[in-house]
């Protein structure tokens, strides 16, 4: 894990590294740019077209070393403390959502949202269901795994679940409704056991009648959400005109710009100018088209074959983890790879990972996924354990 990050930094590193002429204009897509009247022939320049925005994505990787530094600085018993800080976060970035809600305009100086947009402290609305979504993974374990005081987690749990669901479907995001759903069906399944433990002294049919009774309220809240057209990420998702999608309408000149830097890619970070410079006519309007929405794509156009090669490792370390964390009975890695899950869902859609808040929690995700062996697999904290 963090030889995966060191390789991100030195190939950002080595995207600044000036290049002798010839070299330079021998790289794929270089000819655009050669024109000696912006670009004197015997300048060195970078492998990065942008090298700007290559300098402030690696200035963006400063979020998740700083989050392994820390997090690998703790011990084992206030590691399994950092679900609860998480969820602490997603709780506030929800009280926020759920004022925007009521209809309460709150005006952020640091984030560029959109007014009256219910996107809590996140700017993106899919973003900020990703961060619920989160939430909706973290919550059913918080609320089982603390032993005796379950008894009081357990029904700020549910209600917490309750907010969580709703809020994402008064966010317009209609990826955070598939998020929200995976989300919940995992945190169900990883606390499965601390669940079924906890019910084994009431009669089986108090059991059925508990579980059919809650999926019943969620089920009416939506349904009541629907009706009282408060569900944008639903009446999104219905839209007609969803199919005409900016996303798949810029899909073929992304493509078409893979090709033409592949195996070198344009540099990290310089996505937007690039598309630009390709950008056909048709697609020229009053937005524009400031990533991929889809990371994999973006990542393999700004990064080439070194980034494709890093991100499949990374992948693959995500599969291998997980496939043993899914056979153990400890929590905080499942958590992990389930949290994991959901951001690469995510990036199939969109760029969540380039938030710094949940470039924060991927970072977590990666940690509590690799702590699996150790003390800290133990079930999540009581109240009762000091940190």
């Amino acid at each position: 894990m963090a030889l995966i990050l060191l390789s991100a930094i030195l190939l950002c590193v080595a995207q600044l590294i000036p290049l002798p002429p010839v070299l330079w204009h021998a790289l794929p897509g270089r000819e655009t740019f050669a024109d000696p009247l912006i670009s004197p022939p015997g300048d060195w320049r970078p492998w990065s077209l942008v090298p700007g925005a290559t300098l402030n994505a690696l200035y963006s990787l400063v979020v998740p070393f700083a989050i392994l530094l820390l997090v690998s600085g703790l011990q084992d018993e206030q590691k399994n403390w950092t679900p609860t800080i998480v969820l602490a976060v997603i709780s506030l970035s929800l009280l926020v959502g759920l004022l925007q809600f009521t209809g309460a305009g709150i005006v952020n100086p640091f984030v560029n949202g959109t007014p009256g947009a219910v996107d809590g402290m996140i700017a993106n609305r899919n973003h900020f269901a990703l961060v619920l979504a989160i939430g909706l993974l973290i919550a059913p374990s918080w609320g089982v795994s603390a032993g005796r005081f379950s008894r009081v987690r357990a029904p700020a749990a549910f209600g917490l679940v309750l907010l969580l669901v709703l809020t994402i479907l008064a966010s317009g995001s209609r990826s955070g409704i598939a998020l929200g759903a995976t989300a919940l069906l995992l945190g169900f399944v990883i606390s499965r056991r601390s669940i079924t433990s906890a019910l084994r002294r009431y009669p089986r049919w108090m059991r059925t009648t508990l579980a059919v009774g809650l999926i019943t309220l969620i089920i009416v809240l939506i349904l009541i959400s629907v009706l009282a057209n408060r569900a944008e990420s639903i009446n999104r998702l219905l839209d007609q005109n969803s199919g005409e999608d900016l996303r798949a309408r810029a899909l073929p000149t992304v493509l078409d710009i893979i090709r033409t830097y592949f195996p070198f890619g344009t540099g990290f970070g310089s996505f937007d100018p690039i598309f630009r410079v390709h950008e056909p006519f048709s697609m020229v309007q009053g937005v524009y088209f400031n990533h991929a929405h889809n990371d994999y794509l973006e990542i393999v156009l700004t990064s080439g074959l070194p980034g494709l090669i890093i991100l499949l490792i990374a992948i693959g370390w995500w599969l291998r983890l997980s496939a043993t964390a899914w056979r153990q009975d400890f929590p905080l890695p499942k958590l992990g790879s389930g949290a994991l899950f959901l951001i690469m869902l995510a990036s199939l859609v969109d760029y969540p990972a380039r938030t710094p808040v949940i470039m924060a929690m991927t970072m977590l995700g990666a940690l509590w996924l690799a702590g699996q062996g150790s003390e800290s697999n133990a079930p999540l904290p009581s109240t009762g354990r000091k940190l």
